[in-house]
């Protein structure tokens, strides 16, 4: 289903307990989305790289926590992690993506994670020093 452009959020919930974030939006949707969806699919360049295929594998975020939650304008959110984790800024659009496509995000993720031969639960890997990490 592809994400409305102007979208926009009617209520924002976090829920600690469960680790979700619920949002509901100007069309009706709302959605829950684990912390750690949001976690391991943070549009950062940390995580996302800056590129295609440069994606940053991330692991053992299943505990993850949001501990703060700052508005970015009238576009998004920033929300900072448990891990330490602050640098992704969420859109609106960004979120709905996240909420309406979760099924098939967790399904990448699970995939990925195989495909690498890791472990979902398992430490991050230490950063390699210096560049980009380039082969």
């Amino acid at each position: 289903m592809p994400t409305p452009v102007n979208i926009a959020p009617t209520s924002i919930t976090a829920h600690q307990q469960s680790r979700m974030l619920e949002v509901g939006f100007d069309d009706g949707a709302l959605f829950r989305i684990p912390f750690e969806l949001m976690r391991v699919y943070s549009p950062s360049a940390e995580v996302q790289g800056h590129g295609p295929g440069q994606e940053v594998l991330q692991t053992g975020k299943r505990g993850v926590e949001i501990v703060a939650l700052e508005p970015v304008g009238h576009y998004g959110l920033k929300p900072t992690f448990s891990d330490g984790h602050d640098t992704g800024i969420y859109s609106w659009s960004y979120l709905y993506h996240l909420g309406s496509d979760q099924e098939a995000l967790w399904q990448r993720y699970e995939q990925r994670l195989a495909d690498a031969g890791v472990e979902r639960d398992a430490p991050m890997a230490e950063k390699a020093g210096g560049a980009c990490g380039h082969h």
